[in-house]
């Protein structure tokens, strides 16, 4: 039997035969003007260009690329360095700079793309802060909210590989670099998550718990491959297709309704069609990349052409109208986003093998 949603969405919202389509949704207490955000990896989002294209192309907000650990404690590093090389050889020189802790050091170049993104737009700007670990520079995330980021994203990429480290030493390692963000800045601040957690409801309502305003699901991570050839390892980047939807499809609906937090949708969003589905778990943005570096900037106004023509073809008005309406809450089979459907597919594939026996 189809799974419909639940009534309750519709005749709160009657369709009205001539009206305007509302495609507004919130996402980290901002109001955005459509769901469809670039989360722009560093060729899309470090032209100022190209962020003016995404605002003329619809784009409701934008994720910058993102500013790395490893790229400030460099910077750390090599300023400590040149501040005190040789010093101590001339004793008069000691007092020419001060302490390198007493220097705001760091890619000034990121914080200055923020400046220049938002004086080009009107649109929000959502800076993206990438570790692993707890340290000094999640101190970093004060300073976007002062160059004057609407909201960070806090991308904790994280492959554990040590054989003595518990789960439970991994999870409170996210905890830990959540709380110390959030005590940095009183901007949003939205987790990126890997769905690699034994129960990942437990750790969001944890992250939730420790102040997360969102969660972006999920954190793709890239995998090497080898070249035969050269015998190296190197990165394979395999842009995303509709098939990597499903995780976070499944996910989204599981938690919409369960914790406070907004969910953010990303990964597999190639169609007006594939974002649809994303609200209608209960996301309230999807995030765009794969798809712009394959069509291009532009194409944010197919994806919204495609949603409108959808919407009005089945009445829908607005897209809070359809926000949750298909998500685990609303489902009249809760199981349908459980294990019932992993039993059906497992029926189906006999089923089809049986007919092509024959």
């Amino acid at each position: 039997m189809a799974i419909r949603p639940d009534p309750g969405f519709l005749t709160d919202h009657p369709f009205i035969p001539e009206f305007t389509m509302d495609l507004t949704t919130t996402y980290l207490g901002l109001t955005l003007r459509s769901p469809l955000v670039p989360a722009a990896a560093a060729p899309l989002s470090e032209d100022i260009d190209n962020i003016r294209r995404m605002e003329d192309a619809g784009a409701g907000a934008v994720v910058l690329h993102s500013l790395f650990e490893e790229q400030l404690l460099r910077e750390k590093f090599e300023l400590h360095h040149h501040l005190t090389y040789g010093t101590e050889s001339f004793a008069e020189s000691l007092t020419y700079f001060p302490e390198p802790e007493e220097f705001h050091v760091g890619p000034e170049l990121y914080l200055e793309h923020i400046r220049q993104a938002k004086a080009a737009v009107s649109i929000p700007i959502i800076a993206s802060l990438n570790g692993y670990t707890p340290g000094g520079w999640v101190e970093y995330a004060q300073l976007m909210q002062q160059a004057g980021a609407d909201a960070i994203e806090l991308n904790v990429y994280y492959v554990p590989t040590d054989l003595e480290l518990s789960g439970a030493e991994v999870e409170q390692n996210y905890i830990d670099i959540l709380r110390e963000v959030k005590a940095e800045v009183t901007i949003p601040v939205a987790i990126k998550l890997s769905p690699y957690f034994s129960n990942l409801a437990n750790m969001a309502k944890r992250l939730v718990a420790a102040g997360a305003n969102g969660l972006v699901l999920f954190n793709r991570f890239y995998q090497p491959d080898i070249d035969l050839e050269q015998l190296e390892v190197y990165p394979h980047l395999i842009l995303s297709t509709p098939e990597a939807g499903r995780l976070p499809l499944r996910w989204i609906a599981i938690l919409y309704g369960r914790i406070q937090a907004d969910l953010a949708a990303t990964s597999g969003i190639q169609k007006g069609q594939d974002a649809l589905k994303m609200l209608m778990v209960g996301a309230k943005i999807t995030q765009l990349c794969a798809v712009l570096l394959r069509h291009g900037i532009g194409h944010i106004q197919v994806l919204e052409a495609e949603m409108r023509r959808w919407m009005e073809e089945h009445e829908y008005v607005s897209i809070q109208q359809m926000q949750g309406s298909m998500s685990q809450l609303h489902c009249p089979d809760a199981s349908a986003f459980e294990r019932a459907q992993y039993m059906k597919a497992i029926q189906s594939l006999q089923w089809e093998s049986a007919i092509a026996s024959f």
